[in-house]
């Protein structure tokens, strides 16, 4: 008999490790560039869920479960995305945040959604993202098409007559471009230059000596900040002064380290709130509690958006939503919902909704400095 019980109690004790492992952590994925020229941006991504994951297990996580982070970095590219996308897919995790730059973000997108994985993207603003129907996937930042209306109307504020657009043939810099183009022309401005860079180059004297005899008196450079700070130094060594203007991947404070002050000072873009401008109660909670851990403040917006999409998918899994289509319809239904940027809620597309661009100007200590309306 007392074999017996040792070996029922055996078989008890078999039998509980399957349930234990259903009730063990939650595995969330975050794909993000730690590597290559956007690093700066995934590690407060990943810093920044980090800090909000730590902060739910204190709380004895969700549904008494832990929350379990896995990181993989994408590099900021495309293949390098697509492997991460790969190792996320069969890592068990419940859904997928990042990544930042649509195009690195596009090379994950299929693999994401035949795991049938719920993504949501950070800083991917390509129209066509949200176009190809897509079930699972969202984002926490605005589309291409809203951002080419601000910056239109943002152009035309300025009084600019003849404008010079450059992109740099990545999906987020051209789909800008060509909104942009769209909504100026449309409204009968004149559009004197229209053309690409290459990125990653040293030496842009060529097109700029270009865009200078387009004769524009605005130049609208859609693309990254890397070289958006090498064309302001550029400019300002051929000492054309014309005014430069960029969309919300400019916004990072690298840009005035690769630029210099003198070069940077009077440029503008358009972009959400940055992370010091969020006043909302828990933006000013989370900014607290970052600085308090890191000893710093989040480069840019971007990652804070990583934030958003944890603690919406928070959100969905604190209401019983544990499956991908599950997750995926509360998401759609969702509106208002406080966030770390403003109010969060998303539309049949998985877009989010709101308006959230302002335009802000590098001053000559070289802040970021948040325009009036």
């Amino acid at each position: 008999m007392k074999a017996l019980g040792r070996w029922l109690g055996a078989l008890a004790l078999t039998l509980l490790v399957p349930v234990a492992a259903l009730a063990g952590d939650i595995k969330v994925g975050l794909m993000c560039p730690l590597t290559g020229k956007w690093a700066s941006e995934g590690l407060d991504m990943k810093n920044i869920v980090t800090l909000l994951v730590d902060d739910v297990n204190a709380k004895g996580g969700i549904k008494g479960r832990k929350v379990q982070l896995v990181v993989e970095d994408d590099a900021g590219d495309p293949r390098t995305a697509a492997l991460a996308a790969q190792k996320l897919a069969s890592a068990g995790v419940v859904a997928v945040i990042g990544t930042y730059g649509s195009a690195v973000t596009e090379a994950s997108q299929s693999i994401l959604d035949e795991a049938e994985l719920v993504q949501i993207g950070t800083g991917s603003t390509s129209v066509r993202l949200t176009e190809k129907g897509l079930k699972l996937f969202f984002r926490t930042c605005p589309r291409d098409d809203a951002q080419g209306k601000s910056a239109a109307e943002a152009i035309k504020k300025g009084g600019y007559k003849a404008v010079a657009l450059l992109h740099d043939n990545s999906s987020y810099a051209k789909g800008l471009a060509e909104e942009t183009k769209a909504v100026l022309e449309k409204d009968g401005m004149k559009v004197v230059f229209y053309d690409a860079l290459t990125p990653g180059e040293r030496d842009y004297t060529a097109i700029l000596t270009k865009l200078k005899a387009a004769n524009p008196d605005l130049v609208f450079f859609t693309g990254y900040y890397p070289e958006t700070g090498m064309l302001l130094r550029q400019k300002r060594e051929m000492g054309w002064n014309v005014p430069m203007m960029g969309g919300d991947a400019a916004n990072h404070q690298d840009l005035v380290k690769i630029a210099g002050n003198e070069a940077a000072t009077g440029y503008f873009f358009i972009s959400p709130p940055l992370p010091q401008d969020m006043d909302t109660p828990e933006a000013k909670e989370f900014l607290k509690a970052f600085k308090a851990k890191y000893n710093t403040v989040p480069v840019s917006v971007w990652a804070v958006l990583a934030g958003d999409a944890f603690k919406v998918i928070e959100g969905a899994l604190e209401a019983g939503k544990d499956t991908p289509k599950e997750m995926a319809a509360w998401l759609k239904e969702l509106k208002g919902m406080p966030g770390l940027s403003g109010n969060l809620g998303f539309d049949a597309k998985g877009d989010r909704v709101g308006e959230f661009y302002r335009t802000y100007k590098v001053d000559a200590t070289g802040n970021f400095v948040l325009q009036p309306k």
